[in-house]
């Protein structure tokens, strides 16, 4: 991993490749221990006896090009995907000739947990960048459940952690005015950048000023002035894509609704 104050660029890393059945279990195990997505996939406790009765959840590695779909709208829900390396949007048709987007997922997150109530995937997901993903099984969770308790509370609290992001997401769009919007989705991603244990105020923006419009219901030329605005104001630098937040708590009073001091 880089150094906390570097412009992440989340090159893949060796290891982790494959099949979901066939392969030597303490193998496998140990070549997961070194992924860091393993807390993601399963939780630690799992012992390799328990891992030879979960082959099916083994995550098999799947590497999307830009622009690629990971699943489509409408498409049968049976996997969930940890998001490896790379970033990736989620988008749902509307009335324009463009498709709204919903979200942005990042590495060490989750995508596909829209597919679980209807059985199919409420929105599509595409890469932003080069990617990989590790594909999780859903299987029988009333199966899991009763035969391994541990595995079932984890995936609770992954999908308990989502809805907190997505909740957080909601609170910024809920956001009236425009500048707080914007401010508020660079705070997140600041955050969600240093969960991964990067620099919350260095980082590059993986989605176009268009995408990010598209999310935050503003136009391109609203998130175009609004950038320049924030970077005369000092509160941020921004070069093509590298942002740099040069007023953390300037940015967050705005974010807030507050002036900016």
């Amino acid at each position: 991993m880089s150094s906390k104050n570097e412009v992440q660029d989340f090159k893949t890393k060796e290891p982790c490749t494959h099949k979901a059945r066939g392969i030597d279990v303490a193998e496998l195990k140990a070549q997961c221990l070194h992924c860091d997505l393993n807390a993601v996939c399963h939780p630690p406790s799992l012992d390799v006896k328990e891992l030879e009765s979960l082959d099916q959840w083994f995550p098999t590695r799947r590497r999307l090009q830009r622009g690629e779909t990971l699943f489509n709208l409408g498409e049968p829900f049976n996997a969930l995907y940890a998001v490896r390396s790379g970033f990736f949007k989620t988008l749902v048709p509307n009335d324009s000739q463009r498709d709204q987007v919903t979200g942005f997922l990042m590495t060490g997150e989750i995508l596909g947990m829209d597919g679980i109530g209807g059985g199919r995937h409420a929105c599509r997901a595409v890469a932003l960048e080069v990617s990989e993903v590790c594909l999780m099984p859903y299987g029988n969770v009333d199966e899991i459940a009763t035969s391994f308790p541990t595995l079932h509370a984890h995936l609770n609290r992954l999908m308990s952690q989502r809805i907190v992001q997505d909740q957080a997401a909601f609170q910024i769009l809920a956001n009236m005015r425009s500048e707080s919007r914007l401010a508020a989705f660079i705070v997140d991603l600041g955050k969600r950048f240093s969960r991964l244990g990067y620099s919350p105020n260095t980082f590059v923006l993986r989605m176009t000023r268009e995408e990010i419009g598209s999310y935050l219901g503003l136009s391109l030329e609203t998130v175009s002035r609004l950038f320049s605005r924030f970077q005369e104001d000092g509160l941020v630098d921004v070069q093509t894509r590298h942002l740099q937040i040069t007023n953390p708590e300037g940015l967050a009073d705005i974010a807030s609704g507050r002036p900016a001091h």
